[in-house]
């Protein structure tokens, strides 16, 4: 029998988290829970410990560091704080595989860091190749350390690329539901209120990345992301509404030949193919029948109303810290709509002004993404006042 993978979870308590936390609750005999990450909602994060007896529990927010460290005390679990904590603790020897689960721009540093300690990745956190993904292939490359992608779109891709890697791509498309919003007018757009934004039509996720899906953001987004995962130029990445969520993406060889991955839009698939590769393990998930689906449709994207997708495509083309700054101020501007400081349409506004007003750099070090990131988030706070 194979021995048990001991996976570390960075984000235990958000959508991907608590997904995956079911993969393994559904395999105890291939996966064990060596470390679990939180943030806010610790009640989750103490629940977690006590069910899954990890080494180590990380809780990032400082002052809920001892409310943890009490309930967990009887189980003997070692309980750390603050994000510097997270970074540390990625490192330990006892960890196979690093499913970094944290949304934004928060995520980098302990992913460097897991990269760093040679851990392999399982990354669904699309924002560090977004920010630095120049950075952390590279360091991946130095460091033997393979990148699992989680993405559903991603993992579709790399699900394709079984048997193929030694094969040129000659384009990948990355399918899009379209969101709530698709169709729709700016007119529209300019009066829509939070509410109608977290109801996506086919996945259930987190607020950050509902509403990003409903900008057309999170496939601004994932078109960066995949840059980085599969050594792409831009003109090879397309993408192309698919309102069914059934494709999850398709990738075209250079002899003209496509191959795509389809299922139900359940995100335990890309999760568990991630943390089991290169096995795919048998599971109880629902299957998908032609027979439910007759029509499968597919259309183009209107870049015009979702002019998000379009200011991503322009951060990758520039490469740089441009990426950084579209994913910093695209992260302000979310939380703004959220507490309903701002309307949906001038998110957008807010992204497409800090790309033209923020100090290009061609050739970013850590530090300059850092001080980019900061940099971004003032300017986009000053805009929304």
């Amino acid at each position: 029998m194979k021995e048990k993978k001991n996976i570390a979870i960075l984000g235990s308590t958000g959508s991907i988290g608590t997904q995956a936390l079911d993969v393994v609750r559904a395999n105890p005999t291939m996966f064990s829970v060596e470390v679990l990450t939180g943030n806010g909602n610790v009640d989750l994060l103490i629940k977690q410990a006590i069910e899954f007896n990890p080494n180590a529990v990380v809780v990032a927010d400082e002052t809920k560091y001892q409310y943890v460290k009490e309930a967990l005390n009887p189980h003997d679990i070692k309980v750390f704080a603050g994000k510097k904590a997270i970074a540390e603790v990625v490192e330990m020897d006892s960890i196979d595989l690093v499913l970094t689960a944290i949304v934004g721009y928060a995520g980098l540093e302990s992913t460097l860091a897991a990269i760093n300690a040679g851990k392999q990745i399982a990354l669904a956190n699309k924002e560090t190749l977004v920010v630095a993904g120049e950075l952390v292939t590279k360091l991946a490359k130095e460091k033997g350390v393979n990148l699992y992608p989680v993405d559903s779109e991603h993992s579709a891709i790399f699900q394709c690329l079984a048997g193929e890697f030694h094969n040129p791509i000659e384009k990948i498309y990355l399918t899009a539901s379209g969101g709530p919003f698709r169709g729709k007018d700016r007119e529209f757009l300019s009066t829509v209120k939070k509410e109608q934004a977290l109801k996506h039509p086919n996945w259930d996720m987190g607020a950050k990345i509902t509403i990003d899906s409903a900008s057309l953001m999170n496939k601004g987004l994932e078109v960066i992301e995949a840059k980085w995962l599969f050594g792409l130029k831009a003109e090879q990445i397309d993408v192309i509404v698919h309102p069914q969520s059934i494709v999850h993406s398709i990738v075209q060889f250079t002899d003209g030949s496509m191959k795509a991955q389809m299922g139900l839009p359940d995100m335990k698939l890309p999760i568990q193919y991630a943390m089991a590769y290169p096995e795919r393990i048998k599971s109880d998930f629902p299957r998908f029948n032609f027979i439910n689906y007759p029509q499968l449709t597919f259309e183009p994207v209107d870049t015009k109303t979702f002019r998000n997708l379009a200011l991503a495509f322009e951060a990758m083309n520039k490469g740089g810290n441009a990426p950084c700054v579209l994913n910093a101020a695209n992260e302000v501007a979310v939380e703004a709509f959220l507490k309903d400081k701002i309307g949906f349409l001038q998110m957008s506004d807010i992204v497409e002004q800090c790309l033209q007003t923020i100090d290009f750099i061609a050739k970013p070090s850590y530090d300059d993404y850092v001080a980019t990131d900061k940099e971004t988030r003032r300017k986009a706070l000053q805009l929304l006042n």
